[in-house]
Order: structure tokens, then sequence, then C-alpha cells
């Protein structure tokens, strides 16, 4: 049984960052998804697939997985670079502006 050690990445929809802090395992794909003639639903016979595992360290996830005897593969997060800005979100209403406001 193979599976996947990873930290999600935040939402392309907002800008926070909740539900990334913790490390998820999640198991391969044993078999293919098979598409239902009648209602063209996707469904499959592997409940693996279904389980997703959180745990609040990388070293948690890596110590249940060889308990377990799963082979895992751990992908490690990319860094963000820092989106900081000097006035903040005030600097959308100043006042002392000194160039138009292009919005």
């Amino acid at each position: 049984m193979r599976a996947r050690i990873y930290k999600p990445a935040k939402t392309a929809m907002s800008s926070g960052t909740a539900k990334t802090k913790h490390w998820v395992l999640e198991y391969a794909p044993q078999s293919a998804r098979e598409v239902d003639p009648l209602m063209g639903w996707t469904s499959s016979d592997d409940t693996q697939s279904q389980v997703r595992l959180t745990f609040d360290s990388k070293q948690e996830a890596l110590d249940y997985a060889r308990s377990q005897g799963i082979e895992a593969i751990v992908q490690e997060p990319k860094k963000r670079r820092p989106n900081v800005r000097s006035g903040g979100y005030g600097e959308n209403f100043a006042t002392n502006r000194k160039g138009a406001w292009t919005h």
C-alpha cells in the first residue's frame, strides 16, 4: 500500500492560511475510476482513496506510516514569499496619496 505525506497549500480563493498547518497522509489509488453509464457519475471500489489522515507534524505522519507498514512518499511544501506592504490595507484609503488613484 502506497501513500503520500504532504502539507496542503492555501486555497486560491482566499489569502488566508486555514487548513495548511497540519500534515496529511493520503493513500494512492489502487484502481482506476469508472464512469457509471446510466448516471454519468464516477465511482471506484477502492475505499482507501477516501481516507485522509491529518497529523500535527511530519514526523508523526512518518511514524504512523512506518508502524502500519505503509510505503510513504513525503512531498515538502514550497515556501511562500511574504507579501507585506508598508502601508498595509489602510494604504488603499490614504488621503496623502502623491499620484492619481488608478482603480
